[in-house]
């Protein structure tokens, strides 16, 4: 029986962390507070070291380049803190579909150390990744690992557990969860949401993503039955829906009656919800956002915002006015895989205008900068509050009549007049 090491101080990390190393991060909570503190205080000691991650949570004097090329970020998605960072030029974007970010890590770093937040260990030896699985699930057993038991981290289940004989150290904190508390969403929103919902049968399978429009689609699911979660994310809104009964994944194809994401992310509520809860179940993004996987579920249904469309249907949904906002993320894995589920839907959903209604979200073509991530050819359904373009197999004229259609009536002979200069009609 291998011997159980026993938990250690932060800095002795550094023991780990050679020249040119790649560390490895979750997403959001899973970042490990007092590893990543140690590695900043040690700054001096390292050479060349990247620390690459989806979606970081806390801002630090790293992400400001603050150590120059000793330490270093690599994003996969960018927040709210690594955004205004990567504009200035001080961290590195890699463009990524969500279910392929493990195998590009894996191309990337030849000996790769996971550093992360994780549950403290349970009575068999067993930490949990918590409110992740994401891409770092993927390493367990075949990466080395350097664990930071948080005693505010929930204890979940799934594809997420490592064991105390699988990890080179650990070392214990007591540091709170970040909390992102659900958007409000307005009466736009809700309009959105309740002609999304009527389409929505029971018995489907759903993803959504995050922000006012997804929160707005769950809450007006609250009459439908037999629903099941499949979701690269579980907010907030997923709770209501699994305690009513709405959801009870008792259709699914694929992991019935099992409510199943690959990170969580929303409040204190939230993350009580998920501990020691045997009916969540978090897995790794190469099999939550497989689009082989979503497309062997029949009627799958995958809800996704956008920043704008134009009139053949592209939808970009990373960049605003050109400049990068977040990246890919899983919009495009859901997508594809909603297009071959049996009786699928992939519903792509935005607000008609922006700017108090000055520009629109509908535009005759994107412009130069701007970022397509949902393809025409998969683009399915585009949602605004004035109606649903259904574009799947539609003609370019088609497509453009629909799409105008739901665009705000202040902006409609303007994207007429430049979809017939075009030859769209």
């Amino acid at each position: 029986m291998p011997t159980l090491i026993e938990p250690t101080v932060p800095d002795a990390l550094l023991d780990h962390v050679g020249p040119g190393a790649d560390l490895i991060v979750p997403i959001a909570n899973g970042e490990p507070v007092a590893l990543l503190d140690a590695l900043e205080r040690n700054a001096d000691r390292l050479d060349g070291v990247r620390v690459h991650q989806m979606h970081a949570l806390r801002d630090r004097p790293y992400l400001h380049a603050a150590f120059g090329d000793r330490l270093r970020h690599v994003s996969y998605f960018l927040s709210h803190v690594t955004r205004p960072r990567f504009a200035a030029g001080e961290l590195d974007l890699v463009p990524n579909h969500f279910s392929e970010v493990y195998p590009l890590l894996r191309h990337r770093c030849k000996d790769p150390l996971v550093i992360a937040a994780v549950s403290p260990p349970d009575r068999h030896g067993y930490f949990s990744l918590g409110t992740g699985a994401d891409y770092v699930a993927s390493f367990i057993g075949r990466a080395r690992f350097f664990v930071e038991a948080n005693a505010r981290m929930p204890r979940t289940f799934g594809r997420n557990q490592l064991h105390l004989s699988q990890v080179a150290g650990w070392v214990r904190s007591d540091t709170p969860l970040v909390e992102v508390p659900p958007v409000e969403p307005s009466a736009i929103d809700r309009r959105i949401a309740a002609l999304v919902a009527e389409r929505i049968p029971d018995g489907a399978t759903i993803q959504a993503g995050i922000g006012a429009i997804p929160n707005a689609i769950l809450a007006a699911l609250e009459n439908h039955r037999a629903l099941g979660i499949h979701t690269e994310l579980l907010s907030d809104g997923v709770i209501g829906l699994v305690e009513s009964g709405v959801v009870t994944g008792a259709r699914k194809r694929n992991n019935r009656t099992k409510t199943i994401g690959t990170f969580a992310l929303g409040t204190q509520r939230l993350y009580d919800f998920i501990a020691d809860n045997p009916a969540v179940e978090l897995w790794p993004a190469t099999y939550v956002n497989d689009p082989r996987r979503i497309a062997s579920e029949p009627g799958f249904v995958s809800i996704n915002a956008t920043v704008e469309v134009d009139l053949v249907g592209q939808c970009a949904s990373e960049t605003i006015a050109g400049r990068y906002w977040s990246s890919s993320g899983g919009q495009a894995d859901f997508a594809r895989g909603a297009m071959y589920s049996e009786g699928g839907q992939a519903f792509v959903v935005c607000r008609s205008t922006a700017d108090e209604g000055r520009v629109s979200k509908i535009v005759p073509s994107l412009a130069p900068g701007t970022i397509v991530t949902t393809l025409k050819n998969t683009v399915d359904k585009v949602v605004t509050e004035w109606g649903v373009a259904e574009l799947r197999g539609s003609s370019l004229r088609e497509r453009a009549t629909a799409l105008i259609a739901i665009a705000h009536p202040d902006h409609r002979d303007r994207l007429a007049h430049e979809a017939r200069r075009m030859g769209y009609l």
